[in-house]
């Protein structure tokens, strides 16, 4: 099913970044087998599934039939992240569903490509309720028209629905085939084992875990509406039996487009379950029965009509916070916090070499927080999103009027620690042509956190048209890009884990030498001095550096020092 989806999509987003998740459902809507995607779509694709079965019922699906589904309180994700889905059938015997989620490039929101300060769901595009877009194996035209006159890029949307119906009816296609050689009462059997099996191995590990309750908050810039932090916060709760993510605490549901629907509230708990019980397996719905999710209908954690949802930022984001809680009881078991965001760019205008419109997208790597086991790595997709890639540069360069100027890491931007946090990167992009740029990042006044006396990493901002008069540092924004201007997009680094003074000062030499931590910093962060002439470390100096007391730092700092981000806005 991914590899046709990617092999016939129209979009970079999906066949590059592979911003999908797809799988295999039982007839309750339970996952039973899903595609390595963006992954936190993967409990939010079966609450999505739940809502269609409840909404249409099961009696009233026929052979052939395909749902729409983009309404965010069922769907579980932002209007432009569609949701598509078919029974399959077995000699007119319902066995399950396939169902595919990817981004779509635009459907009559308020502004192309990403909305950041919308106000309630009606200015986030068109809704499609369970919508049937194919009636038994017929395509409905109307529906197809619907699109075609509501999208600033009809064909792309079009052809991308298409990929994903081709995409599910790959998965009837083959799931029918296995009930036709071994029957549905083994198939419904093999299910139900591969599931209890889930389970057993979630629970023997849980079992394993210290047993406590820890809180922790962290916060989002802002809502692209309202000059402030938003506050999550989640309390954690582990038991032999259980563990239960309870959000209530996080702010109540906010003026802007980041309240998160309840489905992908579940998806992001699930995703560090999965990571602390059974990340070497694939994921099925046995995986998640252990795992209890509280988040309060009305606010920030549980979005309900009409609260905006369209960036889902906090979705991104808050899958840090479950793991900030746990670090208290837990330390040896998790990382310390990642470069924390997604740091999306978008551009969009008209390409003037072929006279058409243009919409490019990609993410940005991250470092990764040091852990237990080693230092964080450099520059990799951030948590939220493992089975993600970002746009190569040659892609960017041409299908969009884009120069990238600069691509690297960021030296220093790691958390210093007994396990160095990893490095952030840098990109430049410079507009070739009168655009629009949206950036979407949420987490520039607050640093990535550290564990068990390492240093928060640095965080993540962006500079407008550097070394000119012009130049700005800022956060978040949706703007007119003119010809020749320039967007550097700075991500953040992993924070540390331990002392530094404690971190082998040769290890530290390694780092200076590979140009991930500058001399003066290893000096000033780690107390090691180096000989850069000899590429040496000089033993009595770093011994008399590493008596003096080392400045204590908090893992949070609300105003973080260095440029000044700003919040989300739209000019």
């Amino acid at each position: 099913m991914a590899t046709n989806l990617m092999r016939t999509a129209y979009n970079t987003i999906v066949y590059e970044i592979r911003d999908f998740g797809l799988g295999i459902y039982d007839r309750e809507g339970r996952t039973v087998a899903e595609a390595p995607g963006l992954t936190i779509f993967l409990r939010a694709n079966d609450f999505a599934l739940r809502s269609v079965i409840e909404f249409v019922g099961r009696d009233n699906m026929r052979p052939g039939d395909v749902f729409l589904l983009n309404y965010p309180y069922w769907s579980s994700a932002h209007t432009l992240d569609m949701f598509v889905c078919s029974p399959i059938f077995q000699r007119e015997r319902l066995v399950g569903f396939t169902a595919v989620r990817i981004h779509w490039l635009d459907l009559k929101a308020r502004y192309a490509g990403y909305c950041l300060d919308t106000t309630d769901m009606y200015q986030e595009g068109m809704v499609f309720p369970c919508t049937r877009v194919y009636r038994a194996g017929e395509l409905n035209e109307d529906i197809v028209n619907l699109l075609r006159y509501n999208s600033r890029f009809p064909d792309r949307v079009i052809g991308d629905m298409h990929a994903q119906v081709s995409a599910c009816r790959i998965g009837e296609q083959r799931t029918a085939e296995i009930v036709d050689q071994y029957g549905f009462d083994v198939y419904e059997a093999a299910i139900n084992q591969i599931m209890e099996h889930g389970e057993r191995l979630a629970r023997a590990k849980l079992a394993e875990l210290p047993v406590g309750t820890w809180s922790a908050e962290d916060y989002m810039d802002g809502d692209g509406v309202e000059d402030r932090l938003v506050k999550m916060k989640a309390t954690v709760t582990v038991t032999p039996d259980e563990m239960v993510v309870d959000w209530t605490g996080s702010d109540p549901a906010v003026k802007g487009p980041i309240n998160l629907p309840y489905g992908q509230t579940v998806g992001v708990a699930s995703l560090v379950f999965k990571a602390v019980t059974t990340p070497n397996t694939p994921a099925n719905d046995g995986n998640f029965r252990p795992l209890r999710v509280i988040a309060p209908p009305g606010s920030l954690m549980h979005a309900v009509p009409p609260s905006p949802t369209f960036t889902l930022w906090t979705g991104l984001l808050a899958g840090e916070v479950v793991l900030k809680a746990l670090a208290q009881g837990m330390p040896d078991h998790v990382p310390a916090c990642s470069g924390g965001d997604v740091s999306s760019m978008m551009g969009l205008g008209v390409n003037p070499r072929t006279g058409r419109p243009w919409l490019e997208a990609t993410n940005e790597g991250v470092g990764f927080g040091g852990h237990a086991g080693g230092d964080g790595e450099n520059g990799i997709m951030m948590l939220a999103e493992p089975g993600c890639r970002n746009n190569p540069v040659e892609v960017l360069e041409t299908k969009a009027p884009l120069f990238i100027e600069h691509y690297g890491l960021r030296p220093d931007s790691g958390g210093p620690g007994l396990h160095r946090g990893g490095l952030g990167v840098s990109r430049s992009y410079r507009f070739l042509a009168d655009s629009t740029a949206a950036m979407i990042v949420y987490k520039t006044r607050t640093r990535p956190w550290s564990i068990g006396g390492g240093v928060s990493g640095e965080n993540n901002h962006v500079i407008l048209n550097p070394n000119t008069e012009h130049e700005e540092h800022r956060g978040g924004l949706y703007r007119p890009m003119g010809a020749d201007e320039v967007l550097v997009n700075n991500t953040g680094g992993g924070g540390g884990w331990g002392n530094p003074f404690d971190r082998d000062p040769e290890l530290v030499l390694a780092d200076v030498r590979e140009g991930y931590v500058s001399a003066d910093a290893a000096r000033r962060d780690y107390g090691v001095a180096i000989d850069i002439e000899h590429w040496t470390v000089d033993v009595e100096e770093t011994s008399e550096l590493r008596r003096a007391p080392r400045p204590s730092e908090p893992d949070v700092v609300a105003d973080a020092p260095g440029p000044r981000p700003l919040v989300l806005v739209h000019e």
